[in-house]
């Protein structure tokens, strides 16, 4: 194997508790350090502050740890953070995932599309965020994310968007005319903030429901249920 190596929060099994595949068990890899940083992020250690934890591992050792935790498992989650900074050891690590029969599942925040392109062929599952500037207080990353999205497609793909009491109908409104130009029958799950789950997150997330159903075939309301569930 190569000696490239990355930077890893945390490596462990759980259960998937955002998106489509929610409640399905995982193996989490969690890669050290993010490219934005999100007003209402649930893992600040992996943003990329130097004087929080994460080891360095090898392609060998993180790929024997994942095979220790894998019976049983639908998917190995590549999670963050944001995974595709480090898409140098991901080329080099989903290749051996394939070979062992484990379905790569991308979670990401759907804005590194270049470096998206250079994996894309060994992916199974893309698990794309999109980052309302309103609710996260980002600068908008419509290009990013429409040019992400036409990569992402190749594979199987859903989208995930976090509604939170500041989340603007002209952000939903753009970020369904994107997805529908790409493909109305792209899944998209809209995600209460849980921080805001007494200030109205909800029923909010059941307005926009109705307005993106008009556009989109497939469209979800589904809390965090891992915070729910209170575990990793």
């Amino acid at each position: 194997m190569s000696m490239i190596k990355a930077r890893i929060s945390e490596i462990f099994h759980s259960i998937q508790g955002e998106g489509k595949y929610t409640g399905r068990e995982q193996v989490f890899v969690r890669f050290f350090e993010c490219n934005i940083r999100c007003a209402w992020c649930d893992t600040p250690g992996a943003i990329g502050d130097t004087t929080r934890h994460y080891k360095e591992y090898g392609l060998e050792e993180l790929f024997a740890e994942v095979r220790d935790l894998w019976p049983g498992c639908h998917s190995v989650s590549l999670t963050g953070g944001e995974p595709l900074v480090q898409k140098d050891f991901i080329k080099a690590l989903l290749p051996s995932l394939k070979k062992e029969g484990m379905r790569s599942y991308l979670d990401t925040n759907g804005v590194l599309d270049r470096n998206l392109a250079g994996i894309i062929d060994d992916v199974d599952i893309v698990a794309m965020d999109f980052k309302l500037p309103s609710s996260t207080k980002c600068r908008p990353y419509w290009e990013e994310h429409a040019a992400f999205l036409r990569i992402a497609r190749q594979k199987e793909v859903f989208i995930k968007v976090v509604v939170s009491s500041d989340t603007a109908q002209e952000d939903i409104a753009r970020c369904v005319e994107l997805v529908a130009g790409v493909d109305p029958n792209i899944p998209l799950v809209l995600q209460p903030n849980y921080f805001e789950r007494q200030n109205g997150a909800l029923d909010r997330c059941l307005d926009y429901q109705d307005y993106c159903r008009q556009y989109l075939t497939d469209v979800k309301v589904m809390s965090q249920m891992h915070k729910v569930w209170k575990i990793r």
